[in-house]
């Protein structure tokens, strides 16, 4: 085999990073936009010793799941790898994704159910972040996604994933930058004012909160002009902030905010539970689907126990802990972030809930001071970690703090087995797993995992 020769394929599968997969000469190959099924003619564009990596160059007779993306950018844009396949067929996929990941990396066979549908695939995501840069000859601002493997910005006018009112605001945003004079930003030379737009949108009450983002550490006239009259325009924007961020980094948003018109927070509701969060502040970018995942944990605890105690780790704005608080006798919450712990405060006390104790620490810390101090245990930890998972020591000591369950939430399936092998080799069970469709027409994958530790050694 050589790079740029061509051969005809059929995909049987696809990867964990939505590459579709096959074989030529027992050599792994993956393909871009590619379904299982579809019978093509590919070029190889690379050659590794253990795997190749071809470009489509000919559909030879599409599989039956190929459909035309609802995108006119879904090729070039790169943020929903799998919107070529129909929605039922990316859930099958995303099944074996899970199947096959806990099976590789954690050696772990368990029966993996369908995953839990979006109750929207459009105008689902409700967070967005768009990098801007300018063009050179123009001086064009341009705001959207990068093109895959690159920093390339797509400027996007229209994207059918975020609500409609998103898109109104980012135009405006462009248009107006530019009779502004603000600048881009060039990432090459660190240079130009205007970093990113991130927009916050609530389901709720159909608000947005829009975040600039500046490369700089203080506020000017022209940006806090333009965040103004954005707030004028628009009766769906509740407040406008500036976001200071002048890091040579991939860093989009910095901890210094500053509030230039309206109201700092947006709102949204899951369950029966109002939240207040800020542009800091993490929250689920698919707030439908989250609140599957929030019953779901809810009605598991309900069901199994009794007035338990909940560790919250990583509690964000303390959004798990809010909301299983009407099932337990106390909820303890721990979050570095202190924004997030401020504004938990507030959804707590508008909420009226009075049996959930709140902790601005790092995780690790809270976890030597209730080992060496308190000497308490809790029933249950809800470990809703990044991406990169739990260390060993993390998971050490919420296993010797926790005595019956963990329910750990991941939206990293590659993580969630690594971490299982760990817990499995010392003696804790998996007793399930569910995934939930947070991610809608990506290769991402959100999975409840409910962990049994009446045979860990303590």
């Amino acid at each position: 085999m050589k790079v740029n020769e061509e051969y005809t394929v059929k995909i049987d599968k696809i990867s964990n990073l939505g590459l579709g997969i096959t074989k030529i000469d027992g050599l792994v190959v993956f393909v871009e936009n590619a379904c299982p099924e579809d019978e093509l003619l590919i070029k190889i564009t690379k050659l590794n010793k253990n795997y190749a990596n071809g470009e489509i160059k000919t559909i030879i007779k599409p599989s039956s799941h190929r459909v035309e993306p609802f995108c006119p950018m879904q090729k070039v844009c790169g943020a929903c790898q799998l919107q070529f396949i129909d929605y039922e067929y990316q859930l099958k996929i995303k099944q074996e994704i899970v199947k096959d990941t806990l099976h590789a990396i954690g050696n772990i066979d368990i029966k993996v159910p369908f995953p839990v549908k979006s109750p929207e695939i459009k105008e689902y995501r409700c967070k967005v972040q768009y990098p801007v840069s300018q063009t050179k000859v123009s001086k064009r601002i341009l705001a959207g996604y990068f093109k895959p493997k690159s920093h390339e910005i797509v400027n996007i006018k229209y994207c059918p994933i975020q609500p409609a009112i998103c898109d109104k605001i980012i135009d405006f945003v462009r248009e107006t930058a530019t009779q502004f004079d603000i600048t881009g930003y060039n990432e090459k030379t660190h240079s130009g004012e205007l970093r990113h737009v991130v927009i916050r949108y609530s389901k709720y009450n159909k608000k947005c909160l829009v975040t600039l983002v500046v490369n700089t550490n203080k506020s000017f006239e022209k940006i806090s002009d333009l965040s103004k009259l954005l707030f004028e325009n628009f009766d769906e924007v509740s407040g406008v902030c500036i976001n200071f961020n002048n890091k040579k980094s991939n860093l989009i948003m910095t901890d210094k905010t500053k509030l230039e018109a309206g109201k700092d927070y947006i709102e949204e509701k899951l369950t029966d539970k109002v939240f207040k969060f800020g542009a800091n502040s993490f929250f689920q970018v698919n707030p439908k689907s989250a609140e599957n995942i929030f019953e779901y944990v809810k009605e598991y605890i309900n069901n199994n126990f009794t007035n338990p105690t909940v560790f919250d780790a990583y509690a964000g704005v303390t959004t798990f802990g809010i909301v299983v608080s009407d099932v337990c006798e106390k909820v303890v919450s721990v979050e570095e972030c202190k924004e997030a712990v401020e504004w938990a405060k507030k959804t707590v006390n508008d909420n009226k809930i009075s049996n959930i104790e709140l902790h601005n620490m790092d995780a690790e810390n809270f976890f030597e001071k209730e080992l060496n101090t308190t000497g308490r245990k809790f029933n249950i930890t809800i470990l809703d970690p990044p991406r990169k998972g739990s260390t060993e020591k993390t998971l050490d000591n919420v296993l010797k703090l926790t005595t019956d369950k963990i329910i750990y939430v991941s939206c990293n399936p590659a993580t969630l087995a690594r971490d299982l092998k760990y817990l499995t080799g010392k003696g804790a069970k998996l007793e399930s797993i569910q995934p939930f469709d947070m991610f809608c027409h990506t290769y991402h994958i959100e999975n409840v995992a409910i962990i049994d530790l009446k045979d860990v050694n303590k």
